[in-house]
This record gives structure tokens, C-alpha cells and sequence, in this order.
């Protein structure tokens, strides 16, 4: 039998010194968002880019005690928007993760949003994706949020591209391209007026490459949906739509059982997985570097609606 696939087994000449560099950067970005705002958040889903976050931040606020144990707590909450339609899989781990670590959570349900009418849904399978921003912004009033880091990337979708790393957000929320601040030799304009608030992207300069190979370089644990399993889907215009109580199969929909394994975690309504043997972070690893599709345009179907689907999203208060 092969002995299981490491990085350096798989990837024996490449450098990972620019791992050092990024998350240097990230850990001065998460310390200028400490030093900057007086109420942050951590956007934390359960999700590989939030994981990622959460370990540069202990790296960044904690005392490293033993190989990835570490000591204290972050001088913020962690944040979570549930749309209801989250897999049951992530919200288990997103749970198992914060009592592991000691840290608080603030969870907006939009359950909640729509018992007080805020959201209102055409059917009861609606997908949820998008009226997440109604639970976030409520949640950022509730809780008097000034800034919240999020794992953003610029590969992931034109619109997150055209951010910047410290994104303005005005007093309802909403995010506007052209009044972006500049930052010019990693200075940030971090002044906001009574409503306003920040988006931060510590990881705004990685790609989805560079997150699995932290993710293995720091051995950071993931939901098992991110790896190889077998599950039932559809499938339908070109994407694998999992089977699910919120997507059951339409009539002529045939089920097949495949193998596969999740680039990216959100409602299940909107987010599918992609065929793929790889049970490991550097079995993925080397798939990704083959890759020519991102992960969002590979597994989503909300951002298919058109080019415009995120940037639209964005400029109304979205992640």
C-alpha cells in the first residue's frame, strides 16, 4: 500500500517561504484591526478560509504554548451568520471548534430575520445565500460591530478583486467601488463616521493554493466535507447538486452516488462539490495546481446568475 501523500513528499522543490510572507502579512493586517477598532469581529463559518483566519489570529493574540496549542483568548468574538441551510457537517464543527478553543461566538440566525419580517421568502426551498446580508447587518447593529475580518480572496471572484484589503463599508452597509481608500505603503485610512463600518481581509493576497498548502503546512482541521467521501447528487447544467432536504431531486432528476469533496462551504441551496478522489490537504494540493476554474465559478451556482452576481451582492452589504 503507498504511504500517505505529504507536501514535501509531493512537492519536494517548491518554496514555501512565501507562506512566511503572507502570513506575516496577514498577522500585521489582524493586529492593525486590533489596535484600529474598538468592537472587531472574527467572520467565522467553519469554512477552510475562516479556519485559516482563526489560526493567524491565534498566531497574532496568543501565546504558542505547543506545536499548534496556544494559550489565551482573542481580544475579539468570532462571528457566524446561519442562513438554516448551512450542512449540518460545518455548523457540528463550527461548535466542536469554539468549545475546543474557549472563544465566544455570536451567531445572527436568519431564522430570526424572518420571524421579525425583515426577510421574507418566496418558498419555503428559497435559497438563503443572499438574504444573508439582512442577518449580518443586523447583527453588526445588535452587537455595535465597527469592523469585521473576513477570509475574502482576490482570486476567488472578480468582484472580491476589485477590493481592498480594508473595505469601507457606509451606514447601511453597503460596500462602494469607487469610494475605496487607497493604501499606499500599507498605510490604512481606518476613520469612520457614527454607522459606518469596516470589512477586513487578512488573506485578501492568497489563493485557494495557498490555503491548503497552510492548511497542511499547519495541520488546521477541517469539516470531513472537504475531503473525498461518497455522496448522492444530481447532475444539473454542469455542476453536481448535492441531495439534500433543501434540494431534493426534481422530476426526471436521476440520484447517482459519486465521489467527491467540497473547494468551498455554504448554503446548501446554492453550493456544490466537485468530483475528486483527494483525502488529504496535499492530495489537494496537487489537484489545485491543476486547476483552471475558481472555486466559486466550479461550485456555485448563485454567482452563475451573471458576471454581476457578486459585485451586486457586495454593494448591498454582503460578505
Amino acid at each position: 500500500m503507498n504511504a500517505p501523500l505529504s507536501i514535501d513528499r509531493l512537492l519536494p522543490a517548491l518554496d514555501h517561504k512565501h507562506l512566511d510572507w503572507l502570513e506575516e502579512e496577514a498577522i500585521f493586517i489582524l493586529r492593525e484591526v486590533a489596535a484600529s477598532f474598538e468592537r472587531p469581529a472574527l467572520l467565522f463559518s467553519g469554512g477552510k478560509d475562516s479556519c485559516v483566519v482563526l489560526r493567524l489570529a491565534e498566531k497574532a493574540f496568543k501565546t504558542r504554548v505547543q506545536g499548534n496549542e496556544f494559550k489565551g483568548r482573542l481580544p475579539f468574538p468570532l462571528l457566524h451568520v446561519d442562513t438554516g441551510h448551512n450542512f449540518p457537517e460545518v455548523i457540528e464543527f463550527r461548535d466542536q471548534r469554539i468549545a475546543e478553543m474557549g472563544e465566544r461566538l455570536v451567531v445572527g440566525h436568519l431564522d430570526d430575520s424572518i420571524r421579525r419580517g425583515t426577510v421574507r421568502l418566496a418558498h419555503p426551498l428559497e435559497s438563503r445565500n443572499g438574504h444573508q446580508t439582512v442577518a449580518l447587518l443586523e447583527a453588526i447593529d445588535e452587537h455595535r460591530f465597527d469592523c469585521l475580518i473576513g477570509g475574502a480572496r482576490r482570486d476567488e471572484e472578480k468582484a472580491r478583486a476589485k477590493e481592498r484589503i480594508f473595505s469601507h463599508r457606509d451606514a447601511f452597509g453597503q460596500w462602494q467601488p469607487k469610494e475605496q481608500r487607497p493604501e499606499l505603503w500599507t498605510l490604512f485610512n481606518t476613520r469612520i463616521r457614527p454607522g459606518e463600518h469596516f470589512r477586513a481581509f487578512p488573506i485578501s493576497n492568497w489563493t485557494e493554493l495557498d490555503v491548503w498548502l497552510y492548511l497542511a503546512r499547519e495541520h488546521i482541521p477541517l469539516p470531513g466535507l472537504y475531503y473525498a467521501h461518497d455522496r448522492d447528487v444530481v447532475r444539473r447544467n454542469g455542476l453536481l447538486v448535492p441531495v439534500t432536504p433543501v434540494t431534493p431531486p426534481r422530476d426526471g432528476d436521476r440520484v447517482e452516488t459519486a465521489q467527491v469533496r467540497f473547494r468551498t462551504v455554504g448554503d446548501m441551496t446554492c453550493t456544490c462539490p466537485v468530483e475528486s478522489a483527494a483525502a488529504s490537504a496535499a492530495e489537494i494540493v496537487a489537484e489545485t495546481m491543476s486547476e483552471t476554474v475558481s472555486e466559486r465559478g466550479a461550485t456555485r451556482m448563485d454567482d452563475r446568475s451573471s458576471e454581476a452576481a457578486m459585485e451586486r451582492r457586495k454593494k448591498e452589504g454582503y460578505f
